[in-house]
């Protein structure tokens, strides 16, 4: 085979982040959790320098509005505490306010972060989605065990978060990328397909 024709793997010295586009705004009071019978309406890419930035990129085409202050809350399930400290850390660093249901907020302020503890909706008001309602909650970072009773307690906060237009996500990897995503939105450079193109090796 000619050595010009063999395949090489290309290398771009840059990021890019594929999202999907789901419309759970067009059906209010459906639980938004995601499941194997899930079709996207969509995708976009967001690229940029750093894995962060092109995070931040994909969400704005996605429609998924990351705020640049507030409250964040943070309920995950037992096996994702650790990472949700450090992303607790990481959100405090920039300044946002926490809370965080009784367990989740027990972990962080263990980790040495502030945060407030607030009830889980079975836990009666004011809850969770109580304040997402209430326009006190910007942004929500919600895991849950992969149980019938988990996931219906948590329906309440999903719902809230689509009908009152707050971004949430509900991997531990999907608030890690969008605390990165936070890091960038003072910085954020467009660059053109062509110059991108350009700059493959």
């Amino acid at each position: 085979m000619n050595a010009r024709l063999r395949p090489r793997e290309v290398i771009p010295p840059y990021f890019s982040v594929k999202e999907a586009v789901f419309p759970f705004n067009k059906f209010p009071g459906v639980d938004p959790i995601l499941g194997p019978e899930m079709r996207s309406t969509g995708e976009v890419m967001g690229t940029g320098r750093t894995f962060g930035e092109a995070m931040l990129k994909s969400q704005l085409g996605a429609g998924s509005r990351l705020p640049s202050k507030g409250t964040v809350c943070i309920t995950v399930k037992n096996s994702d505490k650790a990472r949700a400290v450090a992303v607790a850390r990481d959100l405090h660093a920039m300044g946002f306010h926490l809370v965080a249901t009784k367990g989740t907020a027990a972990a962080i302020t263990e980790g040495g972060v502030p945060v407030k503890a607030v009830n889980k909706v079975k836990d009666g008001r004011p809850h969770i989605a109580d304040m997402i309602k209430g326009g006190e909650v910007q942004l929500v970072f919600t895991t849950v065990d992969e149980t019938r009773t988990a996931i219906a307690d948590s329906r309440y906060i999903r719902t809230a978060a689509i009908a009152n237009r707050v971004t949430y996500y509900t991997t531990m990897a999907g608030c890690e990328a969008a605390t990165e995503a936070l890091k960038h939105e003072d910085d954020l450079t467009v660059v053109s397909l062509q110059e991108l193109h350009a700059e493959l090796p």
